[in-house]
């Protein structure tokens, strides 16, 4: 059936970890009968470094201690009260999981940074980004790789109904790829990846998260270029956003890399944008369907497959209130329940 989901990310500051863990789990269940919920361990980013994405991925990074420097997060030498505070954050956050999510029976969607985007997010010790140094992001994509492996038995720990699926967020694995990132200095450009490297990096992260019983969904937002690697290094699925690939989410070369990857057995988490809403009529929710089910047809992809599909806002350049993201997922779920209509029609 149809499924939605939803990013990491959610509004709230400290002591509101269970309250917004109840929410997106009360709020998915909720949805119309015949759309499957993806619940998702919250990360209220809003409590400051070490709950930001790229902070709580790198402090689950054993052996490379990170702290906060003048660019963002970087490797150190020694442990510190940066990576004692995220550490604390994630423990807050999975407590909270463990008491809103008892007895909870299917799939649960974690969120990571991805170990492109993290090795072009995080600075080495004494220079620049980790992504300057083949040998450097090579033991960061290994560490990454036992850094699910650990955070996947933390979650079984909390919830051992779960049915864990990891979520790699790759926002930059177009930069990445395409040699467009600043050096430290600003003056030069980061010599671009290769793509066989783009899957060697990716493969070792996919590969732990599968040992560990988990499904894996690649984020790329509007990088579709990397739908080939993303499906070449194994990955169950490939999150696109729609409303950037073109006008009303079409364009035909960026979806027939999407229908070849379906063709290997690579799902799709649909990334959406937020209804628009008519005073008269509520949210306009048929644009939405129509962003995901007419492209699909247009390629020459079955009805059928849309019942695969997963729905999820896309990420936001702004925070938004808890209302809004409420109003989102009851949005999807409608959203939801049309497409599935057309899978069986």
């Amino acid at each position: 059936m149809t499924a939605v989901s939803g990013h990491g990310p959610w509004p709230g500051g400290a002591r509101d970890e269970l309250v917004a863990q109840q929410t997106v789990l009360d709020d998915l269940a909720s949805l119309p009968t015949g759309v499957d919920p993806v619940p998702f361990l919250a990360q209220l980013t809003g409590r400051g470094p070490g709950a930001d994405p790229v902070g709580r991925t790198a402090a689950l990074l054993a052996g490379m201690p990170v702290e906060l420097g003048a660019h963002g997060w970087k490797l150190t030498d020694h442990p510190g009260v940066d990576l004692r505070r995220a550490d604390a954050l994630l423990r807050e956050d999975l407590s909270a999981l463990a008491v809103a999510a008892v007895g909870h029976d299917g799939p649960l969607a974690v969120e990571l940074v991805g170990p492109w985007t993290l090795a072009a997010e995080l600075w080495s010790a004494r220079g620049d980004r980790v992504l300057a140094d083949v040998g450097a992001r090579r033991d960061l994509s290994l560490a990454l790789a036992e850094a699910v492996r650990t955070h996947l038995a933390d979650v079984r720990a909390q919830v051992p109904g779960a049915a864990p699926v990891v979520q790699l967020t790759e926002p930059l694995l177009g930069q990445v790829h395409a040699g467009v990132l600043p050096s430290f200095s600003g003056y030069s450009r980061l010599r671009a990846v290769p793509g066989p490297d783009v899957v060697e990096g990716l493969r070792p992260v996919i590969e732990a998260a599968h040992d560990a019983g988990a499904r894996v969904v690649v984020h790329l937002g509007a990088t579709w270029v990397g739908v080939p690697p993303v499906a070449l290094a194994g990955a169950d699925a490939v999150g696109l956003a729609l409303a950037d690939v073109g006008p009303d989410g079409w364009n035909e070369r960026a979806w027939e890399l999407l229908a070849r990857a379906t063709e290997r057995g690579v799902g799709l988490w649909a990334g959406l944008p937020p209804a628009t809403v008519s005073q008269c009529a509520g949210p306009q929710l048929g644009e939405l369907v129509r962003m995901v089910a007419e492209p699909w047809r247009r390629v020459g992809l079955p009805a059928s497959g849309l019942a695969d599909v997963t729905l999820l806002a896309a990420p936001r350049r702004r925070p938004a209130d808890v209302d809004t993201h409420r109003a989102e997922l009851a949005n999807l779920g409608r959203v939801a329940e049309a497409i599935a209509e057309r899978a069986t029609a």
